[in-house]
């Protein structure tokens, strides 16, 4: 019965249909609506993690430049020191000698602003020369350090530490020392450079980290060497030694990027960069509810926009149901009439032209196809090429696995022979049981050989496992015909049959390899097998010689 005669005689269910299509429109216009949500919520979360993004960018920004401008400082000190360490008068001056050294050092302390003094130890902890008129008071305390270390350690590297600490003028200090070996090798004292930390921090100031934010330089042992905020406490981000330090002094340079969270509960970005040729690290954090901060009140203002804009497409939607409810019916009747139609249309062309169990062309399909190129090809005077592929063992693979497994199995194998639809105009198809063609409109035999390498290949390297053939996994055979000069008389079950005698050739040949046959001569090649006589084609040609098993 029709859908008018349905109608007719339950007028009912015209109503019961108009009430289904308003809720479905309804329903479209809230999924539309959720659709605007979910695309707007999409845009603000991402908008949110490239704020992070740049947070992370920022922090690691200003890592970079206070390593970089720690090892510029640091490396200025150094190569003054390694100049005082190759002078071979350093430790055993004349009084003259003493008095130009001394002005040497007060004028090299003087050169750089960062250095405070610069003082000479002997091997028994005598403060040789220093750059002040007097000696430091701080020189015997501040020396013990250093010559430890380099008394533990004979490798010409420098070190760092805490110079003497905050002095008697208020500022502190970190130091930088060499040792001093004797012309035989032997421990000779040190030289150490003291550096202001004010240095420091007044490049720190520059940086904009927010309140939460902190800039931190710690040295191998865990020890913080200078930090900001100089005077609070540092947030909780990690100080203390650890693999992650161990690695980054162990490296020529790292950087690391990563999100942390306190016991405070307040989650920040923490970028770590080692200063180069020194063990130092330094870390630059970033509140992470700072940095979002004005991610909020942007994501506030869109939700509002956003909100108002759902409202207005669900009151226009609203209207726009309740003026086309009156024409529901007529409509809806016709597109069901127009759906069934179209539905069958659609059922009727898939079932025609494809093949239900594999998804390729059907042999139909193939042999319209064929018809039309092959004329095409007459006209054109161009090539065209087919390939014939069979599975090895097929039948013996349905006898051990079962067709179920069988079914399976052609349809990987038909996923491998579509790739080879390269072109407009190629065509997959599955010709009949576990055969299946490829058309190849204007290829010639170089590139259809090629491609039926490729093919075989592929089938090969599914890795299906087929105990009942020699190589223990399914394999294909492919024969392959191209004709480069087609005569008008020719017809195209020619080209056919050249592909099929190909692939018998192929099988009988060892299976698992790729046979030629130019349509024109009659001739046979094989491709990875043994030599094949080439009147083997002449000779099957018009006879039914027995074919090997699949």
């Amino acid at each position: 019965m029709s859908a008018t005669v349905r109608s007719a005689a339950h007028p009912g269910w015209l109503v019961f249909r108009s009430f289904s299509l308003v809720a479905l429109a309804t329903g479209c216009v809230v999924l539309a609506c959720l659709f605007i949500l979910a695309i707007q919520l999409s845009t603000i979360w991402r908008a949110r993690e490239v704020r992070l993004h740049e947070a992370g960018d920022a922090a690691a920004n200003v890592s970079q430049a206070v390593a970089q401008h720690a090892y510029d400082t640091l490396k200025e000190v150094d190569t003054l020191l390694l100049g005082l360490v190759e002078r071979g008068d350093i430790l055993g001056p004349s009084d003259v000698d003493r008095s130009r050294l001394q002005a040497l050092l007060s004028s090299r302390v003087a050169e750089l602003p960062q250095l405070q003094a610069i003082i000479v130890y002997a091997d028994d902890d005598r403060v040789l020369i220093s750059s002040g008129s007097g000696m430091p008071a701080y020189a015997d305390s501040a020396g013990n350090e250093y010559l430890g270390h380099h008394r533990q350690h004979s490798e010409l590297q420098p070190y760092i530490g805490m110079g003497a600490g905050k002095q008697a003028n208020g500022d502190s200090t970190i130091g930088v020392s060499r040792r001093i070996n004797l012309p035989d090798g032997r421990f000779g004292g040190v030289v150490l450079a003291t550096v202001r930390l004010d240095y420091f921090r007044k490049f720190y100031e520059e940086f904009s980290i927010g309140e939460q934010g902190a800039i931190l330089m710690q040295s191998a042992a865990g020890r913080i060497v200078l930090k900001r905020p100089f005077d609070g406490d540092l947030p909780e981000i990690e100080t203390r030694p650890s693999p992650f330090f161990s690695q980054a002094l162990a490296a020529v340079t790292i950087k690391e990027t990563r999100a942390s969270q306190g016991q405070d509960g307040k989650s920040r970005i923490i970028s770590y960069r080692k200063i180069t040729k020194y063990p130092l690290v330094v870390a630059t954090a970033l509140s992470q509810d700072e940095a979002l901060k004005g991610w909020r009140s942007d994501g506030c203002l869109q939700i509002a926009a956003l909100s108002a804009l759902i409202l207005l497409i669900g009151f226009l939607g609203c209207r726009m149901i309740r003026q086309l409810t009156s024409r529901l019916i007529i409509e809806e009747e016709f597109k069901e009439s127009s759906d069934e139609l179209k539905e069958s249309n659609q059922l009727l062309t898939h079932l025609a032209l494809q093949d239900g169990l594999t998804g390729l062309a059907n042999r139909r399909s193939f042999d319209d196809a064929l018809l039309v190129e092959f004329s095409r090809a007459q006209r054109a005077g161009n090539s065209l090429g087919l390939m014939m592929i069979d599975v090895d063992f097929f039948k013996q693979y349905n006898d051990i696995y079962g067709h179920v497994a069988g079914d399976e199995c052609l349809k990987k194998i038909a996923r491998v022979v579509a790739t080879g639809m390269r072109r407009a105009g190629d065509l997959a198809a599955r010709y009949g049981g576990e055969e299946m063609v490829l058309l190849l409109p204007g290829s010639d035999i170089d590139g259809a050989v090629s491609l039926a390498e490729t093919i075989r290949h592929g089938i090969e390297n599914i890795g299906v496992s087929h105990i009942g053939s020699p190589l223990c996994k399914v394999t294909a055979s492919i024969g392959v015909a191209v004709f480069s000069l087609i005569k008008m008389e020719t017809m195209a079950v020619t080209l056919l049959n050249a592909a099929d005698h190909a692939l018998y050739k192929a099988k009988a040949s060892g299976r698992n390899n790729v046979c030629t046959c130019d349509s024109r001569e009659k001739k046979f090649s094989r491709t990875n097998a043994v030599e094949i006589n080439e009147n083997w084609c002449q000779e099957y040609v018009g006879q039914a010689d027995a074919r090997p098993e699949h």
